[in-house]
């Protein structure tokens, strides 16, 4: 991959976050509802994903599963270019000339929990945003008079009375969430898309027939990265969001004192609240986001190893 094609992986990036979002922001929702709401000692409890999905359609319909979908597509559009385009360029830098054979440890994830960090600075206000424009609806707890009518004002809004800096609470949660998230997600990845290619190019006949195998094993990989994401890092998730939609501007942002709270009130099941449809949304999301970077790859000339 020369510099030439610098800007491309960037540009690839930038198409898998807003397949990820389109797939992937309803079950969000759902999640950010149930962390907010199944964690406080007060108001609505859901029963779990379905119960919660059913509510939010009921009383705000469809439009309220995407309630945040403004600055999510932003945010996590800009998100993935820069998270795909440095995870990309620093391996291709770590791997040195040797860009090929089984992916290692010491490159890969090095690489993605550096991009995953670099990202934790442009996905906390966007996040933010997104979570405190998601926990409003008929069921919220947020005062009516308190409400923001869409993501500009709650920016703004955040902005008059907690300071600039208070667009990036919860900064240090999302950069854990993204450094550790990363690094399993592109180590699932990339071990699992080397052994499957491996094992099953060898029998491709076609082109065709390699295509839809090469389709075929990016939405598993995909799939199974996004769920090795969640999966090691939700509990951060859940704090994450605690601290960002808490009307207490001076609450603890420390999200170990945070899942120690839940976990006094809630016991573990607390710690991974929205479990559910996080593990639902990430599998099509993550594997939507892989399918459609490695096809944007391909149409863009970027050689993959």
């Amino acid at each position: 991959m020369g510099d030439t094609s610098s800007y491309k992986d960037y540009v690839a990036g930038l198409i898998a976050g807003v397949a990820t979002v389109v797939t992937g922001h309803p079950f969000d929702t759902v999640k950010v509802k149930l962390q907010k709401h199944n964690t406080e000692s007060r108001g609505i409890t859901y029963r779990g994903g379905l119960h919660c999905t059913a509510r939010i359609l009921k009383t705000d319909g469809v439009r309220g599963l995407y309630r945040g979908a403004t600055s999510s597509f932003i945010g996590v559009s800009f998100e993935s270019s820069l998270l795909f385009g440095i995870y990309s360029r620093t391996k291709h830098s770590l791997q040195g000339s040797d860009q090929n054979g089984r992916p290692r440890p010491q490159v890969v994830i090095p690489s993605a929990a550096y991009g995953g960090a670099i990202i934790s600075f442009i996905l906390c206000p966007s996040e933010l945003v997104k979570c405190r424009m998601q926990v409003q609806g008929t069921d919220s707890l947020v005062p009516v008079s308190s409400r923001y009518s869409g993501p500009v004002d709650c920016a703004l809004k955040t902005i008059k009375t907690e300071g600039a800096t208070g667009l990036f609470r919860g900064g240090f949660t999302t950069f854990l969430r993204e450094s550790i998230g990363n690094a399993v997600f592109f180590s699932v990845y990339e071990n699992v898309r080397y052994y499957m290619h491996s094992h099953l190019h060898s029998t491709s006949n076609s082109n065709v027939h390699g295509n839809l195998m090469d389709m075929g094993i990016g939405i598993l990989t995909g799939g199974l990265g996004g769920v090795g994401f969640w999966l090691a890092v939700l509990p951060l998730d859940v704090a994450k969001t605690v601290i960002q939609t808490s009307a207490d501007k001076n609450a603890t942002r420390n999200p170990f004192l945070v899942l120690r709270s839940i976990y006094r009130n809630a016991g573990i099941k607390g710690c991974y609240t929205g479990l559910g449809p996080t593990i639902l949304r990430a599998f099509p999301a993550n594997a939507a986001a892989i399918v459609c970077w490695e096809l944007a790859m391909k149409v863009l000339g970027i050689p993959r190893d």
